[in-house]
């Protein structure tokens, strides 16, 4: 009964957790963002107390069923290694200590000091948003394309296509390798990266040693089969010596259903022994049950009701990324620092941004960062989603009227590439599509009537949306574009 339950919730939580970085309809964020804000990683940097201390709870109570239920790297781990079919393939094996523990204490120090690459690439959460965003979302909108096809001929509006294009080369390779770098150790080992590689996996060891509910032995039933730990996943049961070392098992039930002998059970050692002696049994379903309610209350905590937002742009021809000096982060995120310290990489907003604005940092000193630019769209006035969705409260929640107020940056004007003074010709789009009223069109000399009309920016009232820049028709290089800021203003 504890397999079934915790692979039913494993089975929902995995799904609706990947459906939420597939979806780019902006549907899905509104009921599942909660499953991104639960995870354990995000939740201590979004310093969510409530979420933070359910799961230590969770954890104290029935063990690891975080990493077997609510992280989504660790049941992908059981996808993979399920796709080798052979029976009993594992076998018991001692903790790695000399590689788990200093990759920890890196993990820490990275987590200290900001240096977002390091923690980015442990992270357990992000790494899975990271290959969700990078390899399994443009194959999900390459499958809507084909049925957008098929309806646009059956002249039906069910399905619409949408661009597919390459946010970042590196994070790409890095989501790959950390794909094959998963498939093989989870098709050989199991869950030998989710006990010997993952931080946070280590840092829910120390309490689940500690946990009340445990996998236990009845030596006197016990034949020595080895089903135990043919079967275990974590490695972590020596059936020679009537053993499970706690700080990896991940309370997956395979154990318990395997053993044809009923010398496995899931429960604590005094209620065990008293009901031994009271030669009765303590029913499996009831624990099994309070498992799932647990998890359910664990996620209430961080459930929020959101409005959803939507929009849609005009399409224009690509153009080159200007230099900026000053990388632009999305409003809430408050500052470059800010944003670097407590965003995990997870690409959660990058896969959820409506008008492709986001896109992963090639800047080898924030790889993975998300970072914004304005060649495929703009940040619309009235789109809060990205602060809706990021579960480490890097990008603080916003909403409209309060994001219409915030400067991430301002326009810059680059003579030499206007349309009005190469081609000739009256323009005015970037005056006409501010939202914030911030550019004006002046006569170059004020001195000549027939002057041809440029744009004047108000530093002061530009709020760095990147309007003017996405629709600046000057190719390759706009002749406007965004600097960002180092830390937002309200204005």
């Amino acid at each position: 009964m504890l397999r079934k339950i915790r692979t039913i919730l494993a089975v929902v939580f995995f799904a609706l957790i990947t459906l939420l970085f597939l979806d780019f309809t902006g549907t899905a964020h509104h009921w599942l963002s909660w499953m991104a804000k639960i995870q354990f990683l995000p939740a201590v940097l979004a310093l969510n107390v409530g979420v933070v201390v359910g799961l230590v709870l969770l954890t104290l109570v029935f063990g690891r069923i975080y990493c077997s239920v609510i992280c989504p790297l660790g049941v992908f781990q059981d996808v993979l290694a399920r796709l080798r079919r052979k029976k009993n393939k594992y076998n018991y094996s001692k903790e790695v200590k000399w590689l788990r523990y200093p990759v920890l204490v890196l993990f820490v120090i990275a987590l200290v000091a900001g240096v977002g690459a390091v923690f980015q690439l442990l992270a357990p959460y992000s790494s899975y948003g990271r290959i969700a965003t990078m390899i399994f979302q443009p194959i999900w909108m390459l499958g809507n394309n084909v049925l957008g096809t098929i309806a646009e001929r059956a002249d039906s509006y069910a399905f619409y296509t949408v661009d597919v294009w390459m946010k970042s080369l590196p994070v790409l390779v890095i989501a790959l390798v950390t794909l094959v770098i998963l498939f093989t150790l989870a098709w050989r080992g199991g869950r030998t990266y989710c006990n010997t590689i993952c931080p946070v996996g280590t840092i829910l060891s120390f309490l689940a040693r500690f946990s009340f509910l445990k996998i236990r032995f009845d030596a006197d039933k016990c034949k020595n089969c080895s089903m135990c730990s043919k079967n275990c996943k974590a490695a972590c049961i020596d059936y020679k010596t009537h053993s499970v070392d706690y700080s990896r098992c991940v309370v997956c039930g395979n154990c318990i259903d395997k053993c044809k002998f009923g010398a496995l059970h899931y429960d604590n050692k005094r209620i065990h022994q008293k009901a031994q002696a009271e030669g009765r049994t303590v029913d499996a379903s009831k624990r099994s049950f309070l498992v799932a309610t647990a998890l359910a209350s664990t996620a209430a905590l961080a459930q929020k009701k959101e409005k959803l937002m939507d929009g849609g742009l005009a399409e224009l021809e690509d153009k080159v990324t200007p230099e900026r000096q000053t990388p632009l982060t999305p409003p809430g995120s408050q500052s470059f620092q800010h944003f670097a310290q407590h965003c995990t990489g997870c690409q959660l907003c990058v896969s959820e941004c409506p008008n492709d604005v986001l896109r992963p940092s090639t800047d080898l000193m924030h790889l993975m960062l998300p970072t914004m630019s304005y060649e495929r769209g703009h940040c619309r006035p009235e789109c809060t989603r990205c602060s809706e969705v990021c579960p480490a409260g890097a990008i603080k929640l916003v909403d409209k009227p309060e994001k219409s107020s915030i400067q991430i940056g301002h326009a810059v004007w680059i003579k030499k590439n206007c349309v009005v003074l190469t081609d000739e010709v009256e323009c005015g789009n970037c005056a006409r599509h501010c939202p914030a009223g911030a550019i004006e069109m002046v006569p170059l000399d004020e001195n000549d009537e027939e002057s041809p009309m440029v744009p004047a920016i108000n530093e002061t009232a530009c709020i760095g949306c990147g309007a003017c820049e996405y629709v600046c028709p000057s190719r390759p290089f706009s002749a406007i574009y965004v600097e960002g800021h180092e830390v937002h203003k309200h204005i």
